[in-house]
């Protein structure tokens, strides 16, 4: 498999168009199944768990065009089978999402139950449970869930627990509903928000959008005439980049980037000591080559610290002046990544579910392992500010959420190239 040789000590400077948001794309894909009339998506990433969505909504029969702008036009009218197989689902925890979507328009779904990173417990309780609620028969045999229901009716879900794949599922089930749906505790991340507001121009009645309450009065069908729908841009991306230029003293320009998304990670970057400065749709951070302060973070649902960051200021705090403590309430096995930086010097501490990071005058560069897709990132992020190489393996993670990390760091003067397998 692919390899990622990185040779660190470069200070990274330049400017980056940030990419579609892969948790925003992935749903709002998944919703297009809802849809009777073709739309067109708009600022899709280029990675492969794209791919492996297009392949698994072309396994049931659904048409699609994709030009060299990465547009995609999804017809589904063409659907021929509701079944989500095995062996697309077990390499993506996001294909659960095209359950909701089959179960009220077409009243039947066969979803394999699904894999994806390794990173903690993720149970899919609570949509079966939500989508039970709202009548709809539920069996799960045989490693698949089995799904009927005529017509779903609306009904109150408190979730027990905040998910942002339960808020989605539900919510694209509601939509086709009978009656009205209250989702309670419900998440709040911008790609729910994302996907809400698509599924409106598509004709749904949703409201609440953005707060831990939703309502969606359920309509009998979504059938938008010429529906084009430009994907957010991602926050985890644009933090990632920020970050490979704080980690190595420089400075970078990131354009097509939502700044009121970023707060409490642009909270932290200024603490450790970066420049920052936002418009419309950029932002600049410049840490004139000095070296980042430690800083302490704890994750916990939007609009707190996301956990998707975690890993990537894990590598910051390590060469960072100080001792940073990171906290993780998301994932219980969120820090696979730790024993990799070890191996490249740093000094970093677990206690259950904490991380003691006291930064090293320098890490050494070393043959790693990536675990899990922000993990890989957090490895390259800690390579870029390594003495020597560094070899990267098991980047197939990372091309499922980073669009061409090593042309884009390429850009910013990192000296970084694939090594094919």
């Amino acid at each position: 498999m692919d390899k990622l040789l990185i040779t660190g000590g470069q200070r990274l400077s330049g400017e980056l168009r940030i990419s579609g948001a892969k948790n925003a794309a992935l749903p709002i894909l998944a919703a297009t199944l809802l849809s009777e009339k073709p739309v067109s998506i708009g600022n899709v990433p280029h990675l492969h768990d794209i791919t492996t969505t297009l392949e698994l909504l072309g396994r049931m029969g659904v048409q699609f065009v994709v030009d060299e702008k990465m547009n995609i036009e999804v017809d589904s009218g063409t659907i021929a089978n509701c079944e989500a197989p095995y062996e697309l689902v077990r390499t993506m925890r996001a294909s659960i999402l095209v359950l909701g979507p089959l179960l009220a328009r077409f009243g039947e779904a066969r979803v394999s139950l699904p894999g994806g990173c390794a990173i903690g417990t993720r149970p899919v309780d609570i949509h079966l449970d939500g989508l039970s609620k709202m009548g709809a028969d539920i069996r799960v045999e045989g490693g698949f869930i089995h799904a009927r229901a005529k017509r779903l009716k609306g009904c109150r879900l408190v979730l027990e627990q905040v998910t942002v794949t339960g808020t989605e599922n539900l919510l694209m089930a509601a939509t086709l509903a009978s009656g009205t749906t209250y989702i309670e505790n419900a998440a709040k991340e911008p790609e729910v928000t994302d996907l809400a507001h698509f599924l409106n121009k598509l004709g749904a009645r949703i409201k609440g959008i953005g707060t831990d309450i939703l309502e969606i009065e359920g309509v009998e069908k979504l059938d938008t005439e010429n529906l084009h729908y430009q994907i957010m841009p991602d926050r985890i991306e644009t933090g990632t980049y920020l970050i490979a230029a704080a980690i190595t003293g420089g400075r970078v320009k990131l354009k097509n980037a939502r700044t009121d998304t970023l707060d409490a990670v642009l909270d932290k970057l200024s603490e450790a000591g970066a420049d920052i400065t936002t418009g419309t749709d950029w932002i600049t951070l410049d840490m004139h080559g000095r070296k980042p302060k430690a800083v302490s973070v704890r994750t916990a649902p939007y609009p707190a610290f996301p956990t998707d960051m975690q890993a990537q200021f894990t590598a910051l705090n390590a060469i960072a002046e100080g001792v940073g403590i990171i906290t993780e309430t998301v994932f219980e096995n969120r820090y696979m990544h730790v024993q990799e930086m070890q191996r490249m010097g740093a000094n970093i501490r677990l206690e259950s579910n904490t991380a003691i990071c006291t930064g090293v005058a320098r890490l050494t560069g070393a043959p790693v392992m990536a675990t899990d897709l922000r993990a890989s990132a957090s490895l390259v992020l800690a390579a870029l500010a390594a003495e020597g190489q560094t070899l990267v393996d098991r980047i197939y993670h990372i091309d499922r959420g980073y669009d061409h990390i090593e042309e884009k760091l390429s850009q910013l003067g990192a000296t970084i190239r694939r090594i094919p397998r």
